[in-house]
């Protein structure tokens, strides 16, 4: 039973090492092409650093989540729920700032790595897919996206709803009265919070890929996922977390580079400036595309593990997993029915 995170873990490895394999092995198509179509998503995600604060959109969003926070009844006193208004703020703006690219060049990328690896893992001398081929996938990756956006607004809700029930529900024993309490269902409500959010990010990310893996997206897309992803969370959240973070970093890069000599007015020169923009947010791309590769691989292991489970359950197999282990010089064998494991 212990045993069970380390090989998850060990498993999660092992794709991002083949995710890795694959990227150097078809490094000239998706290092040029498809990190040209994710370029301009980018250039909208980073540049939204800059314009995004000054719009008059992210006030009007703050004002309206900060009402809606009051009306709740969430406690004022909690730096929670204003710090939360805030960033949730930030990214609807940095979001509706980058939406025309994100459906248009993000997802034109996505279906070129997916049809890339879809049908020209295993053939490495074959010619890359053709614009014709990349534009089919387009279509079944826009009604993905549009249900996923669907997805995530439910997600939101679900979480504020079972904030407002609970700090109401706790309010009525005087448990948010004291600091002391205040704080630590502050932190819980984070934590709930980010757990749902993160599995409904992984659904999402996976059912993109789906629709594009089997030409068919929608709510029937998001279902696949959800089948899919079911036991494999934890290896979802171990492939997820490297790239976001590396993500986050390369953000983090661009506003102390650039954001805040734009800012400050200390513009060393422009065209050096413009260049180190520009190399920051290729690199941006470069992990954009790295992800989409990591998710395609993390697709096909998931339905092939899946359509193993199908034919051994169907043919009334016992499952069983064989672990050769040493310790103190001795090397013994542990054999685990699959009904042993969670």
């Amino acid at each position: 039973m212990e045993d069970t995170p380390r090989i998850q873990t060990e498993k999660a490895s092992k794709i991002i090492r083949r995710s890795i394999y694959t990227f150097l092995q078809n490094y000239q198509y998706l290092a040029a092409t498809a990190a040209i179509f994710a370029f301009p998503y980018s250039a909208s995600i980073l540049l939204a650093q800059i314009f995004a604060p000054s719009s008059p959109l992210l006030p009007t969003i703050h004002n309206r989540l900060s009402l809606l926070f009051q009306a709740a009844g969430f406690p004022s006193s909690s730096e929670f729920f204003p710090l939360l208004s805030l960033k949730i703020s930030q990214t609807i703006s940095s979001s509706i700032f980058a939406l025309p690219l994100t459906l248009s060049f993000l997802l034109i990328a996505k279906s070129s790595i997916i049809q890339l690896l879809n049908h020209h893992h295993n053939k490495p001398n074959s010619p890359p897919p053709s614009f014709d081929y990349v534009i089919s996938l387009y279509k079944p990756l826009l009604a993905t996206h549009i249900c996923n956006f669907l997805l995530l607004l439910s997600a939101n809700a679900t979480a504020f709803s079972l904030l407002f029930i609970g700090f109401n529900f706790l309010e009525g024993f005087g448990f948010p009265s004291s600091p002391n309490w205040l704080l630590f269902l502050s932190a819980a409500g984070a934590v709930v919070y980010s757990i749902m959010l993160a599995n409904a990010l992984m659904i999402c990310n996976l059912a993109l890929v789906s629709s594009g893996m089997e030409r068919s997206g929608g709510y029937l897309a998001i279902l696949r996922a959800c089948v899919l992803i079911r036991g494999r969370t934890s290896t979802a959240l171990t492939l997820a977390v490297p790239v976001n973070l590396v993500l986050a970093a390369i953000e983090a890069l661009f506003h102390y580079r650039i954001v805040e000599a734009f800012h400050s007015g200390d513009m060393m020169t422009s065209f050096s400036m413009a260049l180190e923009g520009i190399l920051i947010v290729y690199l941006y791309s470069i992990f954009v595309v790295l992800d989409t590769v990591v998710s395609c691989i993390f697709f096909k292991s998931c339905k092939t593990g899946s359509l193993i489970d199908q034919q051994l359950q169907g043919q009334g197999r016992c499952c069983y997993r064989i672990q050769i282990a040493e310790e103190d010089g001795n090397v013994y064998v542990k054999v685990k029915n699959i009904e042993e494991l969670p």
